[in-house]
Order: structure tokens, then sequence, then C-alpha cells
């Protein structure tokens, strides 16, 4: 007899959403979000929905390459048993495992029909520690003229904490836009964010120049490429800010090895690099390691980045909250989700599953 949580039927689809504007980052900008919707249905009727965001300017992942791999598995996905989600899970990472997206679009729709079935809200599942965070908001690449006055419209939105993307290969320009905005937003914690686009002498120069203006960041997030490992590693010693691990952060073998080398204060947990429950691994290794928390995401919609709300705010402890990308998208295809008040991302509302469905 077929249990009523196994999974009946999972289809993907395009999700393209534009953007109010271009988001750069060091790496390339973006201007629509082109991702996926993967919904899977329950033998009862349940339905559970996930998010794939890939952005090519991160890792190369597409949104070709990610329904390929989402296509590849789906027969084998059809006929399994949602509250078997960790070996579900396990077999993807076996099968598609550089398909990060893919991994937690797939994830994120059998834990959302597993706990919708069960009526219980996923900031439960994952601990309870809490039902809201608070989001900070990024100020992508961009001019000198522009950064003062992005700053304070993220100030009029009541959010004080400001992300800025910085590495561009122009290090006078980067000094000259965090100086703008520390001049407009003075009590505002700044995290600087290089997507992997300076090395570590000019990383170090620029943290330099910051402390002569006496401007000094809370967070200084992967300024040197995923790969340098050794960039890390000086910076972490002698960088004088608290270094964030995103693109070295990309599985939970690099976690461990950030723990082992010393290479990072602070990790950025995104589920779109590895799925959710290779992150919750992650988060697992950094408590164990005495590692910060961070949680980010791509270019995500409200389906998504409440996933990830849920996750940090179930598992607690996140001291650092980049949630912000549904601000930057000209529409909203779905209903629920969180609740957003200012910098306050609120799921106590949020009933059963992530709470968020389509449109």
């Amino acid at each position: 007899m077929t249990a009523p949580t196994t999974i009946r039927a999972l289809s993907v689809e395009r999700l393209d959403i534009p953007l109010l504007a271009p988001f750069g980052i060091a790496g390339g900008a973006q201007e629509v979000a082109r991702n996926l919707l993967v919904t899977i249905e329950l033998a009862d009727g349940t339905r559970g929905y996930g998010e794939a965001a890939p952005f090519p300017a991160f890792n190369g992942e597409t949104q070709a390459s990610a329904q390929a791999a989402i296509e590849a598995v789906r027969s084998a996905l059809e006929g399994a048993d949602v509250r078997e989600w960790r070996p579900i899970a396990a077999a993807l990472r076996e099968r598609i495992g550089g398909a990060g997206s893919a991994r937690c679009a797939i994830e994120t729709a059998v834990l959302d029909a597993l706990t919708r079935r069960a009526r219980m809200p996923l900031f439960v599942f994952f601990g309870g520690a809490s039902s809201s965070l608070e989001t900070d908001m990024t100020i992508t690449t961009g001019t000198v003229e522009q950064a003062g006055p992005a700053a304070l419209a993220i100030l009029d939105r009541g959010i004080r904490t400001i992300k800025v993307k910085i590495g561009g290969g122009d290090l006078g320009l980067d000094l000259a836009r965090i100086v703008a905005i520390h001049a407009v937003a003075p009590d505002s914690p700044l995290i600087l964010d290089g997507n992997g686009g300076m090395s570590a002498d000019e990383a170090l120069e620029l943290m330099g120049a910051l402390q002569l203006q006496q401007i000094r960041p809370a967070l200084l997030e992967q300024p040197v490429p995923g790969d340098d490992w050794e960039g890390m590693r000086q910076l972490a010693r002698w960088g004088g800010v608290p270094l964030a691990a995103d693109e070295t952060a990309s599985s939970a073998a690099h976690v461990l090895r950030l723990v082992t080398e010393r290479a990072a204060h602070v990790v950025n947990i995104k589920l779109m690099k590895c799925g959710v429950v290779e992150a919750l691994d992650i988060a697992a290794i950094c408590r164990g390691a005495g590692l910060r928390l961070m949680i980010g995401g791509m270019v995500e919609s409200l389906l998504a980045m409440t996933m990830s709300a849920h996750v940090a705010a179930g598992l607690g402890g996140f001291e650092f909250v980049d949630l912000d990308t549904p601000m930057f998208l000209a529409e909203n295809p779905f209903r629920g989700g969180f609740q957003q008040h200012g910098a306050r991302l609120d799921l106590a509302a949020i009933e059963a599953g992530h709470g968020v469905t389509p449109r």
C-alpha cells in the first residue's frame, strides 16, 4: 500500500523574475533572476515547493544546467517517501552534487511537503530557537555618486546594517564608495563583500586605508577567490576585522578545511550552494568549531529567502543575516512567506511548511 507521504509527481518550471535594477557583484551583474520552481506532490495531494536560484557569476551554475540536473533525478525521486528526507538528500549529493541550487530546490520542496502535511512550520522543525531575524540590505557595485543615496534609501526602509559589494578592480573606487556610505550612515555596521574579486594584498591595502579613515567594517566577506586558501589564511590573521568565507565555504568538506587552517572567523551559509541538508551539516561544524554564523543567498525570490529564514531562525545563533534579495525584484509571484517590517523578518504567522505558495 502506498504511503500518503510518497512522492507521486515532481515537476520543474522556469521562474524568471525581472530585477528593479541590475544586481552587480565583482564577477558580473544580473538583470533578471533566472530561477526554477520545483513542485512535489504527495500521494495524498499535499504539495511542497522549492526554488533553484543559480547565479552564473557566483559559481557558473545556470538555469539550464540546474533544470537538467533536476530532470536527471526526477524518476528516482518519484516513488520516494518524504519522511526519508536525509537519504533523499544523500542520493542527490551523490548524483548531482555539483548542482547546488537544484539540490536546494528539491530538498526545500521535500521538507515543505513533509511539514505542510504535519501542520508544522519549518522554523519549528529546525529547532524553534526563534521566529524572527533582522536582515541587512546590499548596495551593489556602482559609482561613488550612487553610494550615499543608496545608503540613505536603506536607512529609510528601517534597515540599519548595510552590505557593500566591492572588488571590481579599482581600490580607489571601493574606498571612495565606502567613505561616502559611512558619511551618511556613520552608525551603520558595514559588511564589505568582495565576491572573490581581490587579492589578499589588495584587501589588506583597503583595510589599511579604511583604518586611516577611522572606519572599521563589521565584517569582510570573501575578498579573495574561493580557491585562494593562502589569501584567506593571511586575511584571517592580519586583516584586522572578522573574515567571512562564502565561495570558499561551498561544502561541508571545505568548511572543515577552513576550521583546520584557521582561514575564516565567520561562514556564510547559503542553501543554494549545497542544498538544505548539507547546510545543516555546515552549521553543526561551525558550532562545534566556534565559527560564527551568517545566512545569505543568491538572487532569490520570497520562496527561497523564506526557507533560509526558517533555517537560521530555527537553528538560532546567526549573527549576520543577508536575506534581502526580494527587495530587489520587480515582481513577487508568490503568496505568504515571512512578513517584513523594516529589517525584521517575521515567521510567526506561518502555520505549516515554509508558508509560501505560487500565486
